[in-house]
């Protein structure tokens, strides 16, 4: 698939972060954008940036019946989905380790992060965002279902290539390091203390800087998979090894 444009392309938790960013990104090569999210107001905002077409369903992922609604009017309007991106995901509760998370959170993360991913694609590209946090244990208290979420994802990513064999249907995987996004927040409870600490001495990735491995991954030809793309701070050596002089070497050239 080395052109995107009236390409179909739905992309799932798309009002803001990654998912926001990566529509922004591909809407420059005219595609069509089919955008699902909880909120439709930023929904309505985010579309109306975007200078192609676009269509907006306000669904949870969770709630596989409105899903399976929306993308059934989308492909009722456009065709079929060309390209699939399983972007929904979020953590909570951290840094409370596992036996102090509510059900309520624990049941949320595996609704979002595992049950949400949408499986409507026919033919062309279905790209799971995982997290570098799907190959390596966060050395970090408050992880262990979204750690477990995403490994899941990532085997399921992997199974589901083998699976599709006999297809046109190539199965990739986008591995994020720590973007900063109100992701990171929202895992830390809005403790804005906790989020600096987090992030003190490097700088995080922003969303925008995702766009060009989505675009790179999806453009490749037919015949090439990218299979999975690690984007990451330079300062992310590993989950469990940060450089926290990075700023300070790089603020002094």
């Amino acid at each position: 698939m080395d052109k995107l444009e009236n390409r179909n392309i739905l992309i799932t938790g798309a009002s803001m972060g990654i998912g926001a960013a990566i529509a922004r990104h591909l809407a420059a090569f005219s595609p069509n954008l089919i955008l699902l999210s909880r909120s439709q107001t930023k929904l309505d905002a985010l579309s109306s940036s975007l200078r192609c077409k676009t269509l907006t369903y306000a669904v949870d992922v969770q709630d596989y019946a409105a899903v399976s609604d929306a993308v059934a009017s989308a492909v009722k309007e456009l065709g079929t989905i060309d390209v699939l991106i399983n972007n929904a995901g979020l953590a909570l509760g951290a840094p409370s380790p596992f036996p102090n998370l509510t059900i309520e959170q624990v049941t949320q993360m595996n609704g979002t992060n595992v049950n949400g991913n949408v499986r409507e694609a026919k033919r062309g590209t279905i790209l799971n965002v995982t997290s570098t946090t799907a190959l390596e244990v966060p050395p970090f208290p408050g992880e262990s279902v979204y750690h477990a979420n995403k490994a899941l994802q990532e085997g399921f990513t992997n199974a589901l290539r083998v699976e599709l064999t006999g297809t046109d249907i190539r199965v990739l995987a986008l591995r994020p390091g720590v973007v900063d996004t109100h992701f990171h927040r929202q895992r830390v409870g809005y403790d804005e203390q906790m989020h600096d600490e987090f992030v003190e001495g490097y700088e995080p990735l922003v969303p925008e800087d995702l766009g060009p491995a989505v675009e790179y991954m999806l453009k490749s030809p037919a015949g090439v998979s990218v299979k999975a793309v690690d984007v990451v701070p330079s300062a992310q050596r590993s989950l469990a090894s940060f450089d926290r002089t990075w700023n300070d070497r790089n603020d002094k050239r």
